[in-house]
């Protein structure tokens, strides 16, 4: 029943996420295409406050990945079981894909629901960029998280550190840095963000990889 739980705050915690954050981008029309303005900065602060609030709701219950490519670290730092790791990708992925769902009902398919897309066509370009903006966020998660006494202001740095990347991210891919966060708009849109989305879940989790192994490295035998 625990387990159950937790995968249910994960599935609750990508559902908000999705239909929040990738929402405010639809409704302020903020893509790659159109970086810059009002919307650019409402879309980034909006997936930053969602980890937040996230983060002070389930945190407690499930850590509050809401994201494979922070659960993938977890898992390489010993801080998730393979279990529980496969449990959390498939309730993130749940909750996006519901995500999505009530967003389309809300603003329908051709609103783009806030899907992905490549840089300038380039697979290697957003490839690369998206393994950096992953690598920076998740590593901060990793940092923060480390010592108990963070615990009260874990949430605020986690998601001011979403909003850092999204601030750069936006202009170049939309930010994905999260796999379930992009596979859900993806399924319903179709069409190139669906043929794409592939590099939106391999990069975010090489990235999540590089983030763990080099923490890892880093704070060996710390004193």
């Amino acid at each position: 029943m625990q387990s159950f739980k937790k995968y249910l705050a994960e599935c609750i915690g990508t559902f908000v996420l999705v239909f929040f954050a990738c929402g405010t981008a639809v409704v302020t029309k903020c893509d790659a295409a159109n970086p810059g303005g009002s919307g650019y900065f409402l879309t980034a602060l909006a997936f930053g406050l969602v980890i937040v609030a996230m983060a002070y709701s389930i945190g407690n219950i499930s850590g509050c990945h809401i994201n494979p490519a922070v659960s993938i670290a977890m898992l390489i730092t010993g801080k998730l079981s393979l279990k529980d790791f496969a449990g959390y990708v498939v309730s993130q992925f749940a909750g996006a894909i519901l995500g999505a769902a009530a967003l389309m009902a809300f603003l329908g398919k051709d609103s783009g629901l806030g899907a992905n897309g490549l840089w300038n066509d380039n697979i290697l370009g957003s490839l690369v960029i998206e393994v950096i903006l992953t690598f920076v966020f998740v590593l901060a998660i990793l940092g923060v998280t480390s010592k108990v006494e963070n615990g009260a202001v874990a949430g605020l740095v986690i998601g001011l550190s979403l909003t850092l990347v999204h601030v750069l991210g936006i202009a170049f891919t939309g930010t994905s840095v999260n796999p379930a966060r992009s596979f859900g708009p993806a399924l319903f849109v179709g069409g190139a963000p669906l043929a794409n989305v592939w590099v939106f879940i391999v990069a975010p989790l090489a990235g999540g990889a590089l983030a763990a192994l080099c923490y890892k490295f880093l704070s060996e035998n710390k004193k």
